[in-house]
């Protein structure tokens, strides 16, 4: 089943958003108690009637922002198919962009009829169709040789013909004994084979081949190009976004006919060879060649589709945001190809929730830590859709596990043109005319423009950082194996989503997932920190978590070797790595972790204690947790670190919710917003690092009061202490300014 996308776009500030961190205003006291307007949200705006009207949509814009307290919209059209990009669609469009421009609105523009992205509303394939979706297909024959072996190499534009030995795994590229008519003869040596034909097909699907830079440039003509040509003198002032909306890789095995060529000219070797590992085991290989393979896949799509559609919209003085699909899966090998990396190029990395309250709550830190990777200051999330009679509660409870993980651009789901039931596809209907939310939207307004003034921008802080897995995550995907839409197969090993909700929501403590390339390029060893050393969001580890993983890249582990051969801390779980991700470094991996764990990382190696720890020369510390839980993960960051940023003085258990936090730096101010979502009131102790002064904000109220503290010494290190009262679903903004002398 396909997931819906339930978009976009509720800027909590896209006009702040276009302004540079430096320009960014700051903390203002009087705006947090009534933020103004381009700080509050802007909803999908669903035109769920074939015929809108200039009448009606000054109504539903002019209402919207008076009663409910809307900033603008980001309109995805449901018109008749025929009418979608026509002289007519355009005229109403354009009725809503001067509509927008009159009541200072904004508006983002949605770059499809529907959803995922990719097909134009059916017109890419009738204007493109040679450049839609391809699929890699492989066929293979059994045979014992000695033989003279004869085939045909069948539909599709021909990848690679490889001969593999069953019994040793010897592959040989065969390619070349086809000929131009696509006839295979080739005398097979003694022994069991298998004789594979790799073949890029076109798929019967309307989507654009998203690998293939021609594709994407006729994509952005049919619609992007068109939009600017109508309306130019709205890029960069009413319109300042694009969106674009769960572009799937698992819809096919994705492949382009030019994979090789590119492949070679990256890398300068020939990648056929390796081609059978994408379908199955090919002995010590297979971890190193789907590395590769994968890999670059991922590449391309980041490359040559978002970056394309990014370097597009900031040359026409817009932001691009959008998301993919299943971002809460295990695996994004077949989904995104890597779902950090995806969003490198792109202004605003972006998710959705929709369908269930907290259905992908797990996924929320990778994609804010992609944006903390890149050093981009927003994060948007689409939220809401798809759930049926959705209390109001949920409206801020969501918000608040959202923004407590570094979301900061909550796109509510959404405004419907036509309110009726049974026009509505998605509920809930979250505009002025609902009696349920519409007395409900101008006061959450308020509260996500409060949030929006204080989250967005500004610096993470945050002392843990976990090593993103897509290394063991690629060598555990194969082709045609499990349900796709779920991330295919799962990997017994990887268990970076479990260990970071551990650290969340149990160990409560923040953290930031590291991709293996902003490791290797933007992180250095600096004393006993690991310091991602990017412009605006620097930051400093102390800790750094290698969650289970059988494959790393060899040049991560040898900065983490660094790291703890320095002093730092290394909390390893479930599985530690024994192979590379590139050929030839396994026995180069399995010795730095032997140093820095004191035992063979083999899963044959034999069995271990369920904890173990290693301290090095320097001081550093190297735990493995064979079986993790909270409890065990508690301790062990106990013993790493004396002191943390934020830290909660008992275990605290909390039910259908969260507690979570985030610390930001903004305009030299010390920014700590405490949520909790669940239905447990919280009263504890917290401790702040550093000699603080402190102010409570509350963001559902505006009001701002003095908090009582106790300076305290922590080991050699000033903290703060303060009692928390938090009761159930609230959440409130804890502001610090240094008491130093």
């Amino acid at each position: 089943m396909i997931r819906t996308a339930l978009l976009l776009i509720a800027w909590g500030v896209l006009g702040h958003a276009l302004v540079s961190v430096a320009e960014d205003p700051g903390i203002r006291r009087g705006e947090f108690r009534d933020p103004a307007l381009c700080w509050k949200s802007r909803p999908l705006w669903f035109w769920n009637d074939p015929h809108p009207t200039t009448a009606g949509i000054d109504e539903i814009m002019t209402k919207c922002r008076d009663a409910s307290g809307y900033y603008g919209f980001g309109i995805l059209p449901m018109v008749a198919p025929e009418k979608y990009l026509s002289e007519e669609y355009f005229a109403r469009y354009g009725d809503a962009l001067r509509r927008a421009a009159a009541l200072g609105m904004k508006m983002c523009l949605y770059d499809e009829y529907w959803f995922p992205s990719g097909s134009a509303g059916g017109q890419f394939r009738k204007r493109f169709p040679d450049l839609t979706l391809k699929t890699l297909a492989m066929r293979a024959d059994d045979v014992q040789g000695p033989k003279t072996y004869r085939g045909a190499v069948g539909e599709g534009a021909l990848m690679g013909i490889v001969a593999m030995n069953s019994a040793t795994r010897e592959r040989l590229d065969i390619t070349r004994h086809a000929d131009k008519a696509g006839k295979l003869t080739y005398e097979v040596p003694a022994g069991s084979w298998k004789i594979m034909f790799f073949t890029c097909r076109k798929t019967d699907l309307d989507l654009m081949d998203y690998l293939n830079p021609e594709a994407v440039r006729g994509f952005l003509q049919i619609t992007h190009e068109r939009y600017y040509k109508q309306f130019p003198e709205h890029f960069g002032t009413t319109i300042d976004s694009v969106f674009y909306d769960e572009p799937p890789l698992y819809r096919a095995n994705t492949w382009t006919s030019d994979f090789n060529n590119k492949f070679q000219a990256k890398y300068g070797y020939n990648p056929v060879p390796l081609y059978p590992a994408l379908w199955m085991d090919i002995g010590q290989e297979t971890a190193t060649a789907r590395n590769a393979l994968f890999g670059f896949r991922a590449d391309l799509f980041a490359t040559l589709y978002i970056k394309s559609m990014n370097d597009w919209c900031r040359a026409h003085k817009v932001q691009l945001t959008g998301h993919m699909d299943q971002e809460q899966v295990q695996n994004p090998t077949c989904i995104s190809g890597d779902l950090l990396k995806v969003f490198k190029h792109q202004d605003i990395p972006g998710i959705d929730e929709v369908f269930a309250y907290r259905r992908t709550q797990r996924a929320y830190k990778l994609i804010s830590s992609s944006a903390y990777n890149w050093d981009k200051p927003l994060v948007m999330s689409e939220s809401y859709g798809g759930i049926n009679n959705m209390p109001v509660d949920i409206l801020y409870r969501m918000a608040m596990d959202e923004y407590a993980k570094g979301i900061n651009l909550l796109v509510p789901h959404a405004v419907w043109y036509d309110p009726e039931p049974r026009r509505v596809v998605f509920q809930p209907e979250l505009s002025y005319r609902h009696s349920r939310y519409g007395p409900a939207l101008p006061e959450f307004n308020r509260y996500v423009g409060r949030l929006n003034l204080l989250l967005q921008h500004g610096r993470h802080v945050a002392d843990v950082a976990v090593l993103y897995p897509i290394a063991t995550l690629h060598a555990g995907y194969r082709f045609d194996a499990g349900n796709p839409y779920d991330g295919g197969l799962p990997v017994p090993e990887a268990d970076y989503l479990d260990v970071g909700e551990m650290l969340a929501l149990h160990a409560r403590h923040d953290f930031t997932f590291l991709h293996p390339e902003a490791l290797d390029e933007r992180c250095v060893v600096k004393d006993n920190c690991l310091r991602l050393e990017n412009k605006n969001n620097w930051e400093e580890y102390r800790v750094l978590v290698l969650p289970g993983m059988k494959v790393i890249h060899l040049s991560n582990l040898e900065k983490v070797r660094r790291f703890y051969d320095a002093g730092g801390a290394i909390i390893a779980t479930t599985q530690l790595p024994y192979q590379s991700a590139e050929p030839g470094k396994d026995q180069q991996v399995r010795a730095a972790v032997r140093h820095i764990f004191g035992r063979d990382p083999d899963p044959g190696a034999g069995p271990t204690a369920p904890t173990t720890m290693r301290t090095g020369a320097a001081g550093g510390k190297a735990f493995f947790l064979a079986r993790p839980d909270a409890a065990q993960l508690r301790s062990a960051l106990a013993q790493a670190l004396d002191v943390y940023d934020v830290q909660f003085d008992k275990p605290l258990e909390v039910k259908d919710g969260n507690l979570t936090y985030i610390h930001k730096v903004k305009a030299g101010r010390e920014i700590y917003f405490l949520a909790n979502s669940s239905t447990t009131a919280v009263e504890t102790d917290v401790r702040f690092r550093g000699k603080l002064n402190l102010e409570l904000w509350d963001p559902h109220t505006g009001a701002q009061t003095p908090l009582n503290v106790t300076p305290r010494r922590q080991g050699d290190q000033d903290v703060t202490l303060f009692r928390l009262v938090l009761p159930a679903q609230r959440s409130l903004f804890v502001i610090g300014s240094s008491s130093q002398p």
